[in-house]
């Protein structure tokens, strides 16, 4: 039965994967392209103030995948695997909710699972580390972002599983409404408790040498000696628009995968749910 279920959160993963990178190809990439040429604009600024400062000015070497590859294949790809994993890391979480978490239909399971899913391993990180488009943030703490980014997620998922286990003991006291809330309300105070102390991307170390302290690592604008702006900031539209389309295609992956899923579930589970009920 387990690997019956797998298999279609693995295909139905896929499902969401293609889905959710046909909405970001149409919605996201143009915001990409653009700070791409932010990038490109800004690189060539600096060249032009380290030429004139009689510093040596670098290469930016060739590019390996052109952008047509990378905006199509490389994108594509990237999401239809990741979709693949994430319908079996949701296929996973659902045989174990299976039968409990309480008496609920496989159909409803399933868009519970899917949710938790999303916010537990996409949105809460994203609140507290917010996505940069590509080529935007400082080359030096790639490894850290990565790292602190990881960091949250355990601990949101482990937070959150923390939250489902608490909610069920507390039920036979509150009630099933009151423990979910005071479940819930546990997960947001622990959460927000761990956004405190970990740090904000403007305060890694090489964020405050190069640019001091910030809230982000937002390329600033670009200034030569005399303190004149000679490029701006990034754009702030561009950066709402890249965050606002990740997040909206993550909630697109992550809603197939708990609807798709709902029915293939329900017709897979239906004799043994049968049994049960009688």
């Amino acid at each position: 039965m387990e690997k019956r279920i797998i298999l279609r959160g693995v295909l139905v993963g896929a499902l969401a994967g293609l889905l959710a990178f046909v909405f970001a190809r149409i919605f996201a990439e143009p915001q990409i392209q653009a700070a791409i040429d932010y990038e490109s604009g800004r690189d060539e600024a600096q060249a032009a103030l380290d030429k004139a400062a009689g510093l040596p000015v670098g290469d930016a070497g060739p590019e390996i995948f052109s952008r047509a590859v990378q905006a199509n294949l490389g994108i594509g790809a990237g999401m239809v695997l990741f979709g693949v994993a994430m319908g079996a890391f949701f296929a996973v979480a659902y045989a174990i909710c299976l039968g409990r978490v309480g008496n609920l239909r496989p159909r409803t399971l399933s868009v519970l699972v899917a949710g938790g899913g999303f916010v537990g391993i996409y949105l809460v990180p994203f609140v507290k580390y917010p996505a940069n488009p590509p080529s935007i943030g400082h080359p030096e703490t790639i490894g850290v972002r990565g790292a602190l980014y990881v960091l949250m997620m355990v601990c949101s998922v482990a937070f959150l599983i923390g939250a489902v286990i608490l909610g069920k003991r507390l039920a036979k006291r509150f009630g099933n409404w009151n423990a979910t809330l005071l479940a819930a309300l546990a997960f947001v105070v622990v959460t927000g408790v761990v956004m405190a102390l970990l740090p904000s991307l403007g305060e890694l170390a090489a964020n405050v040498r190069d640019y001091g302290p910030q809230a982000t690592e937002t390329p600033l604008p670009l200034r030569n000696p005399a303190g004149q702006i000679v490029y701006p900031g990034f754009p702030a539209d561009t950066l709402w628009d890249f965050r606002f389309y990740s997040v909206a295609a993550q909630a697109i992956l992550w809603a197939v995968l708990g609807l798709v899923f709902a029915p293939l579930a329900e017709r897979l589970l239906a004799p043994k749910a049968e049994q049960v009920a009688a």
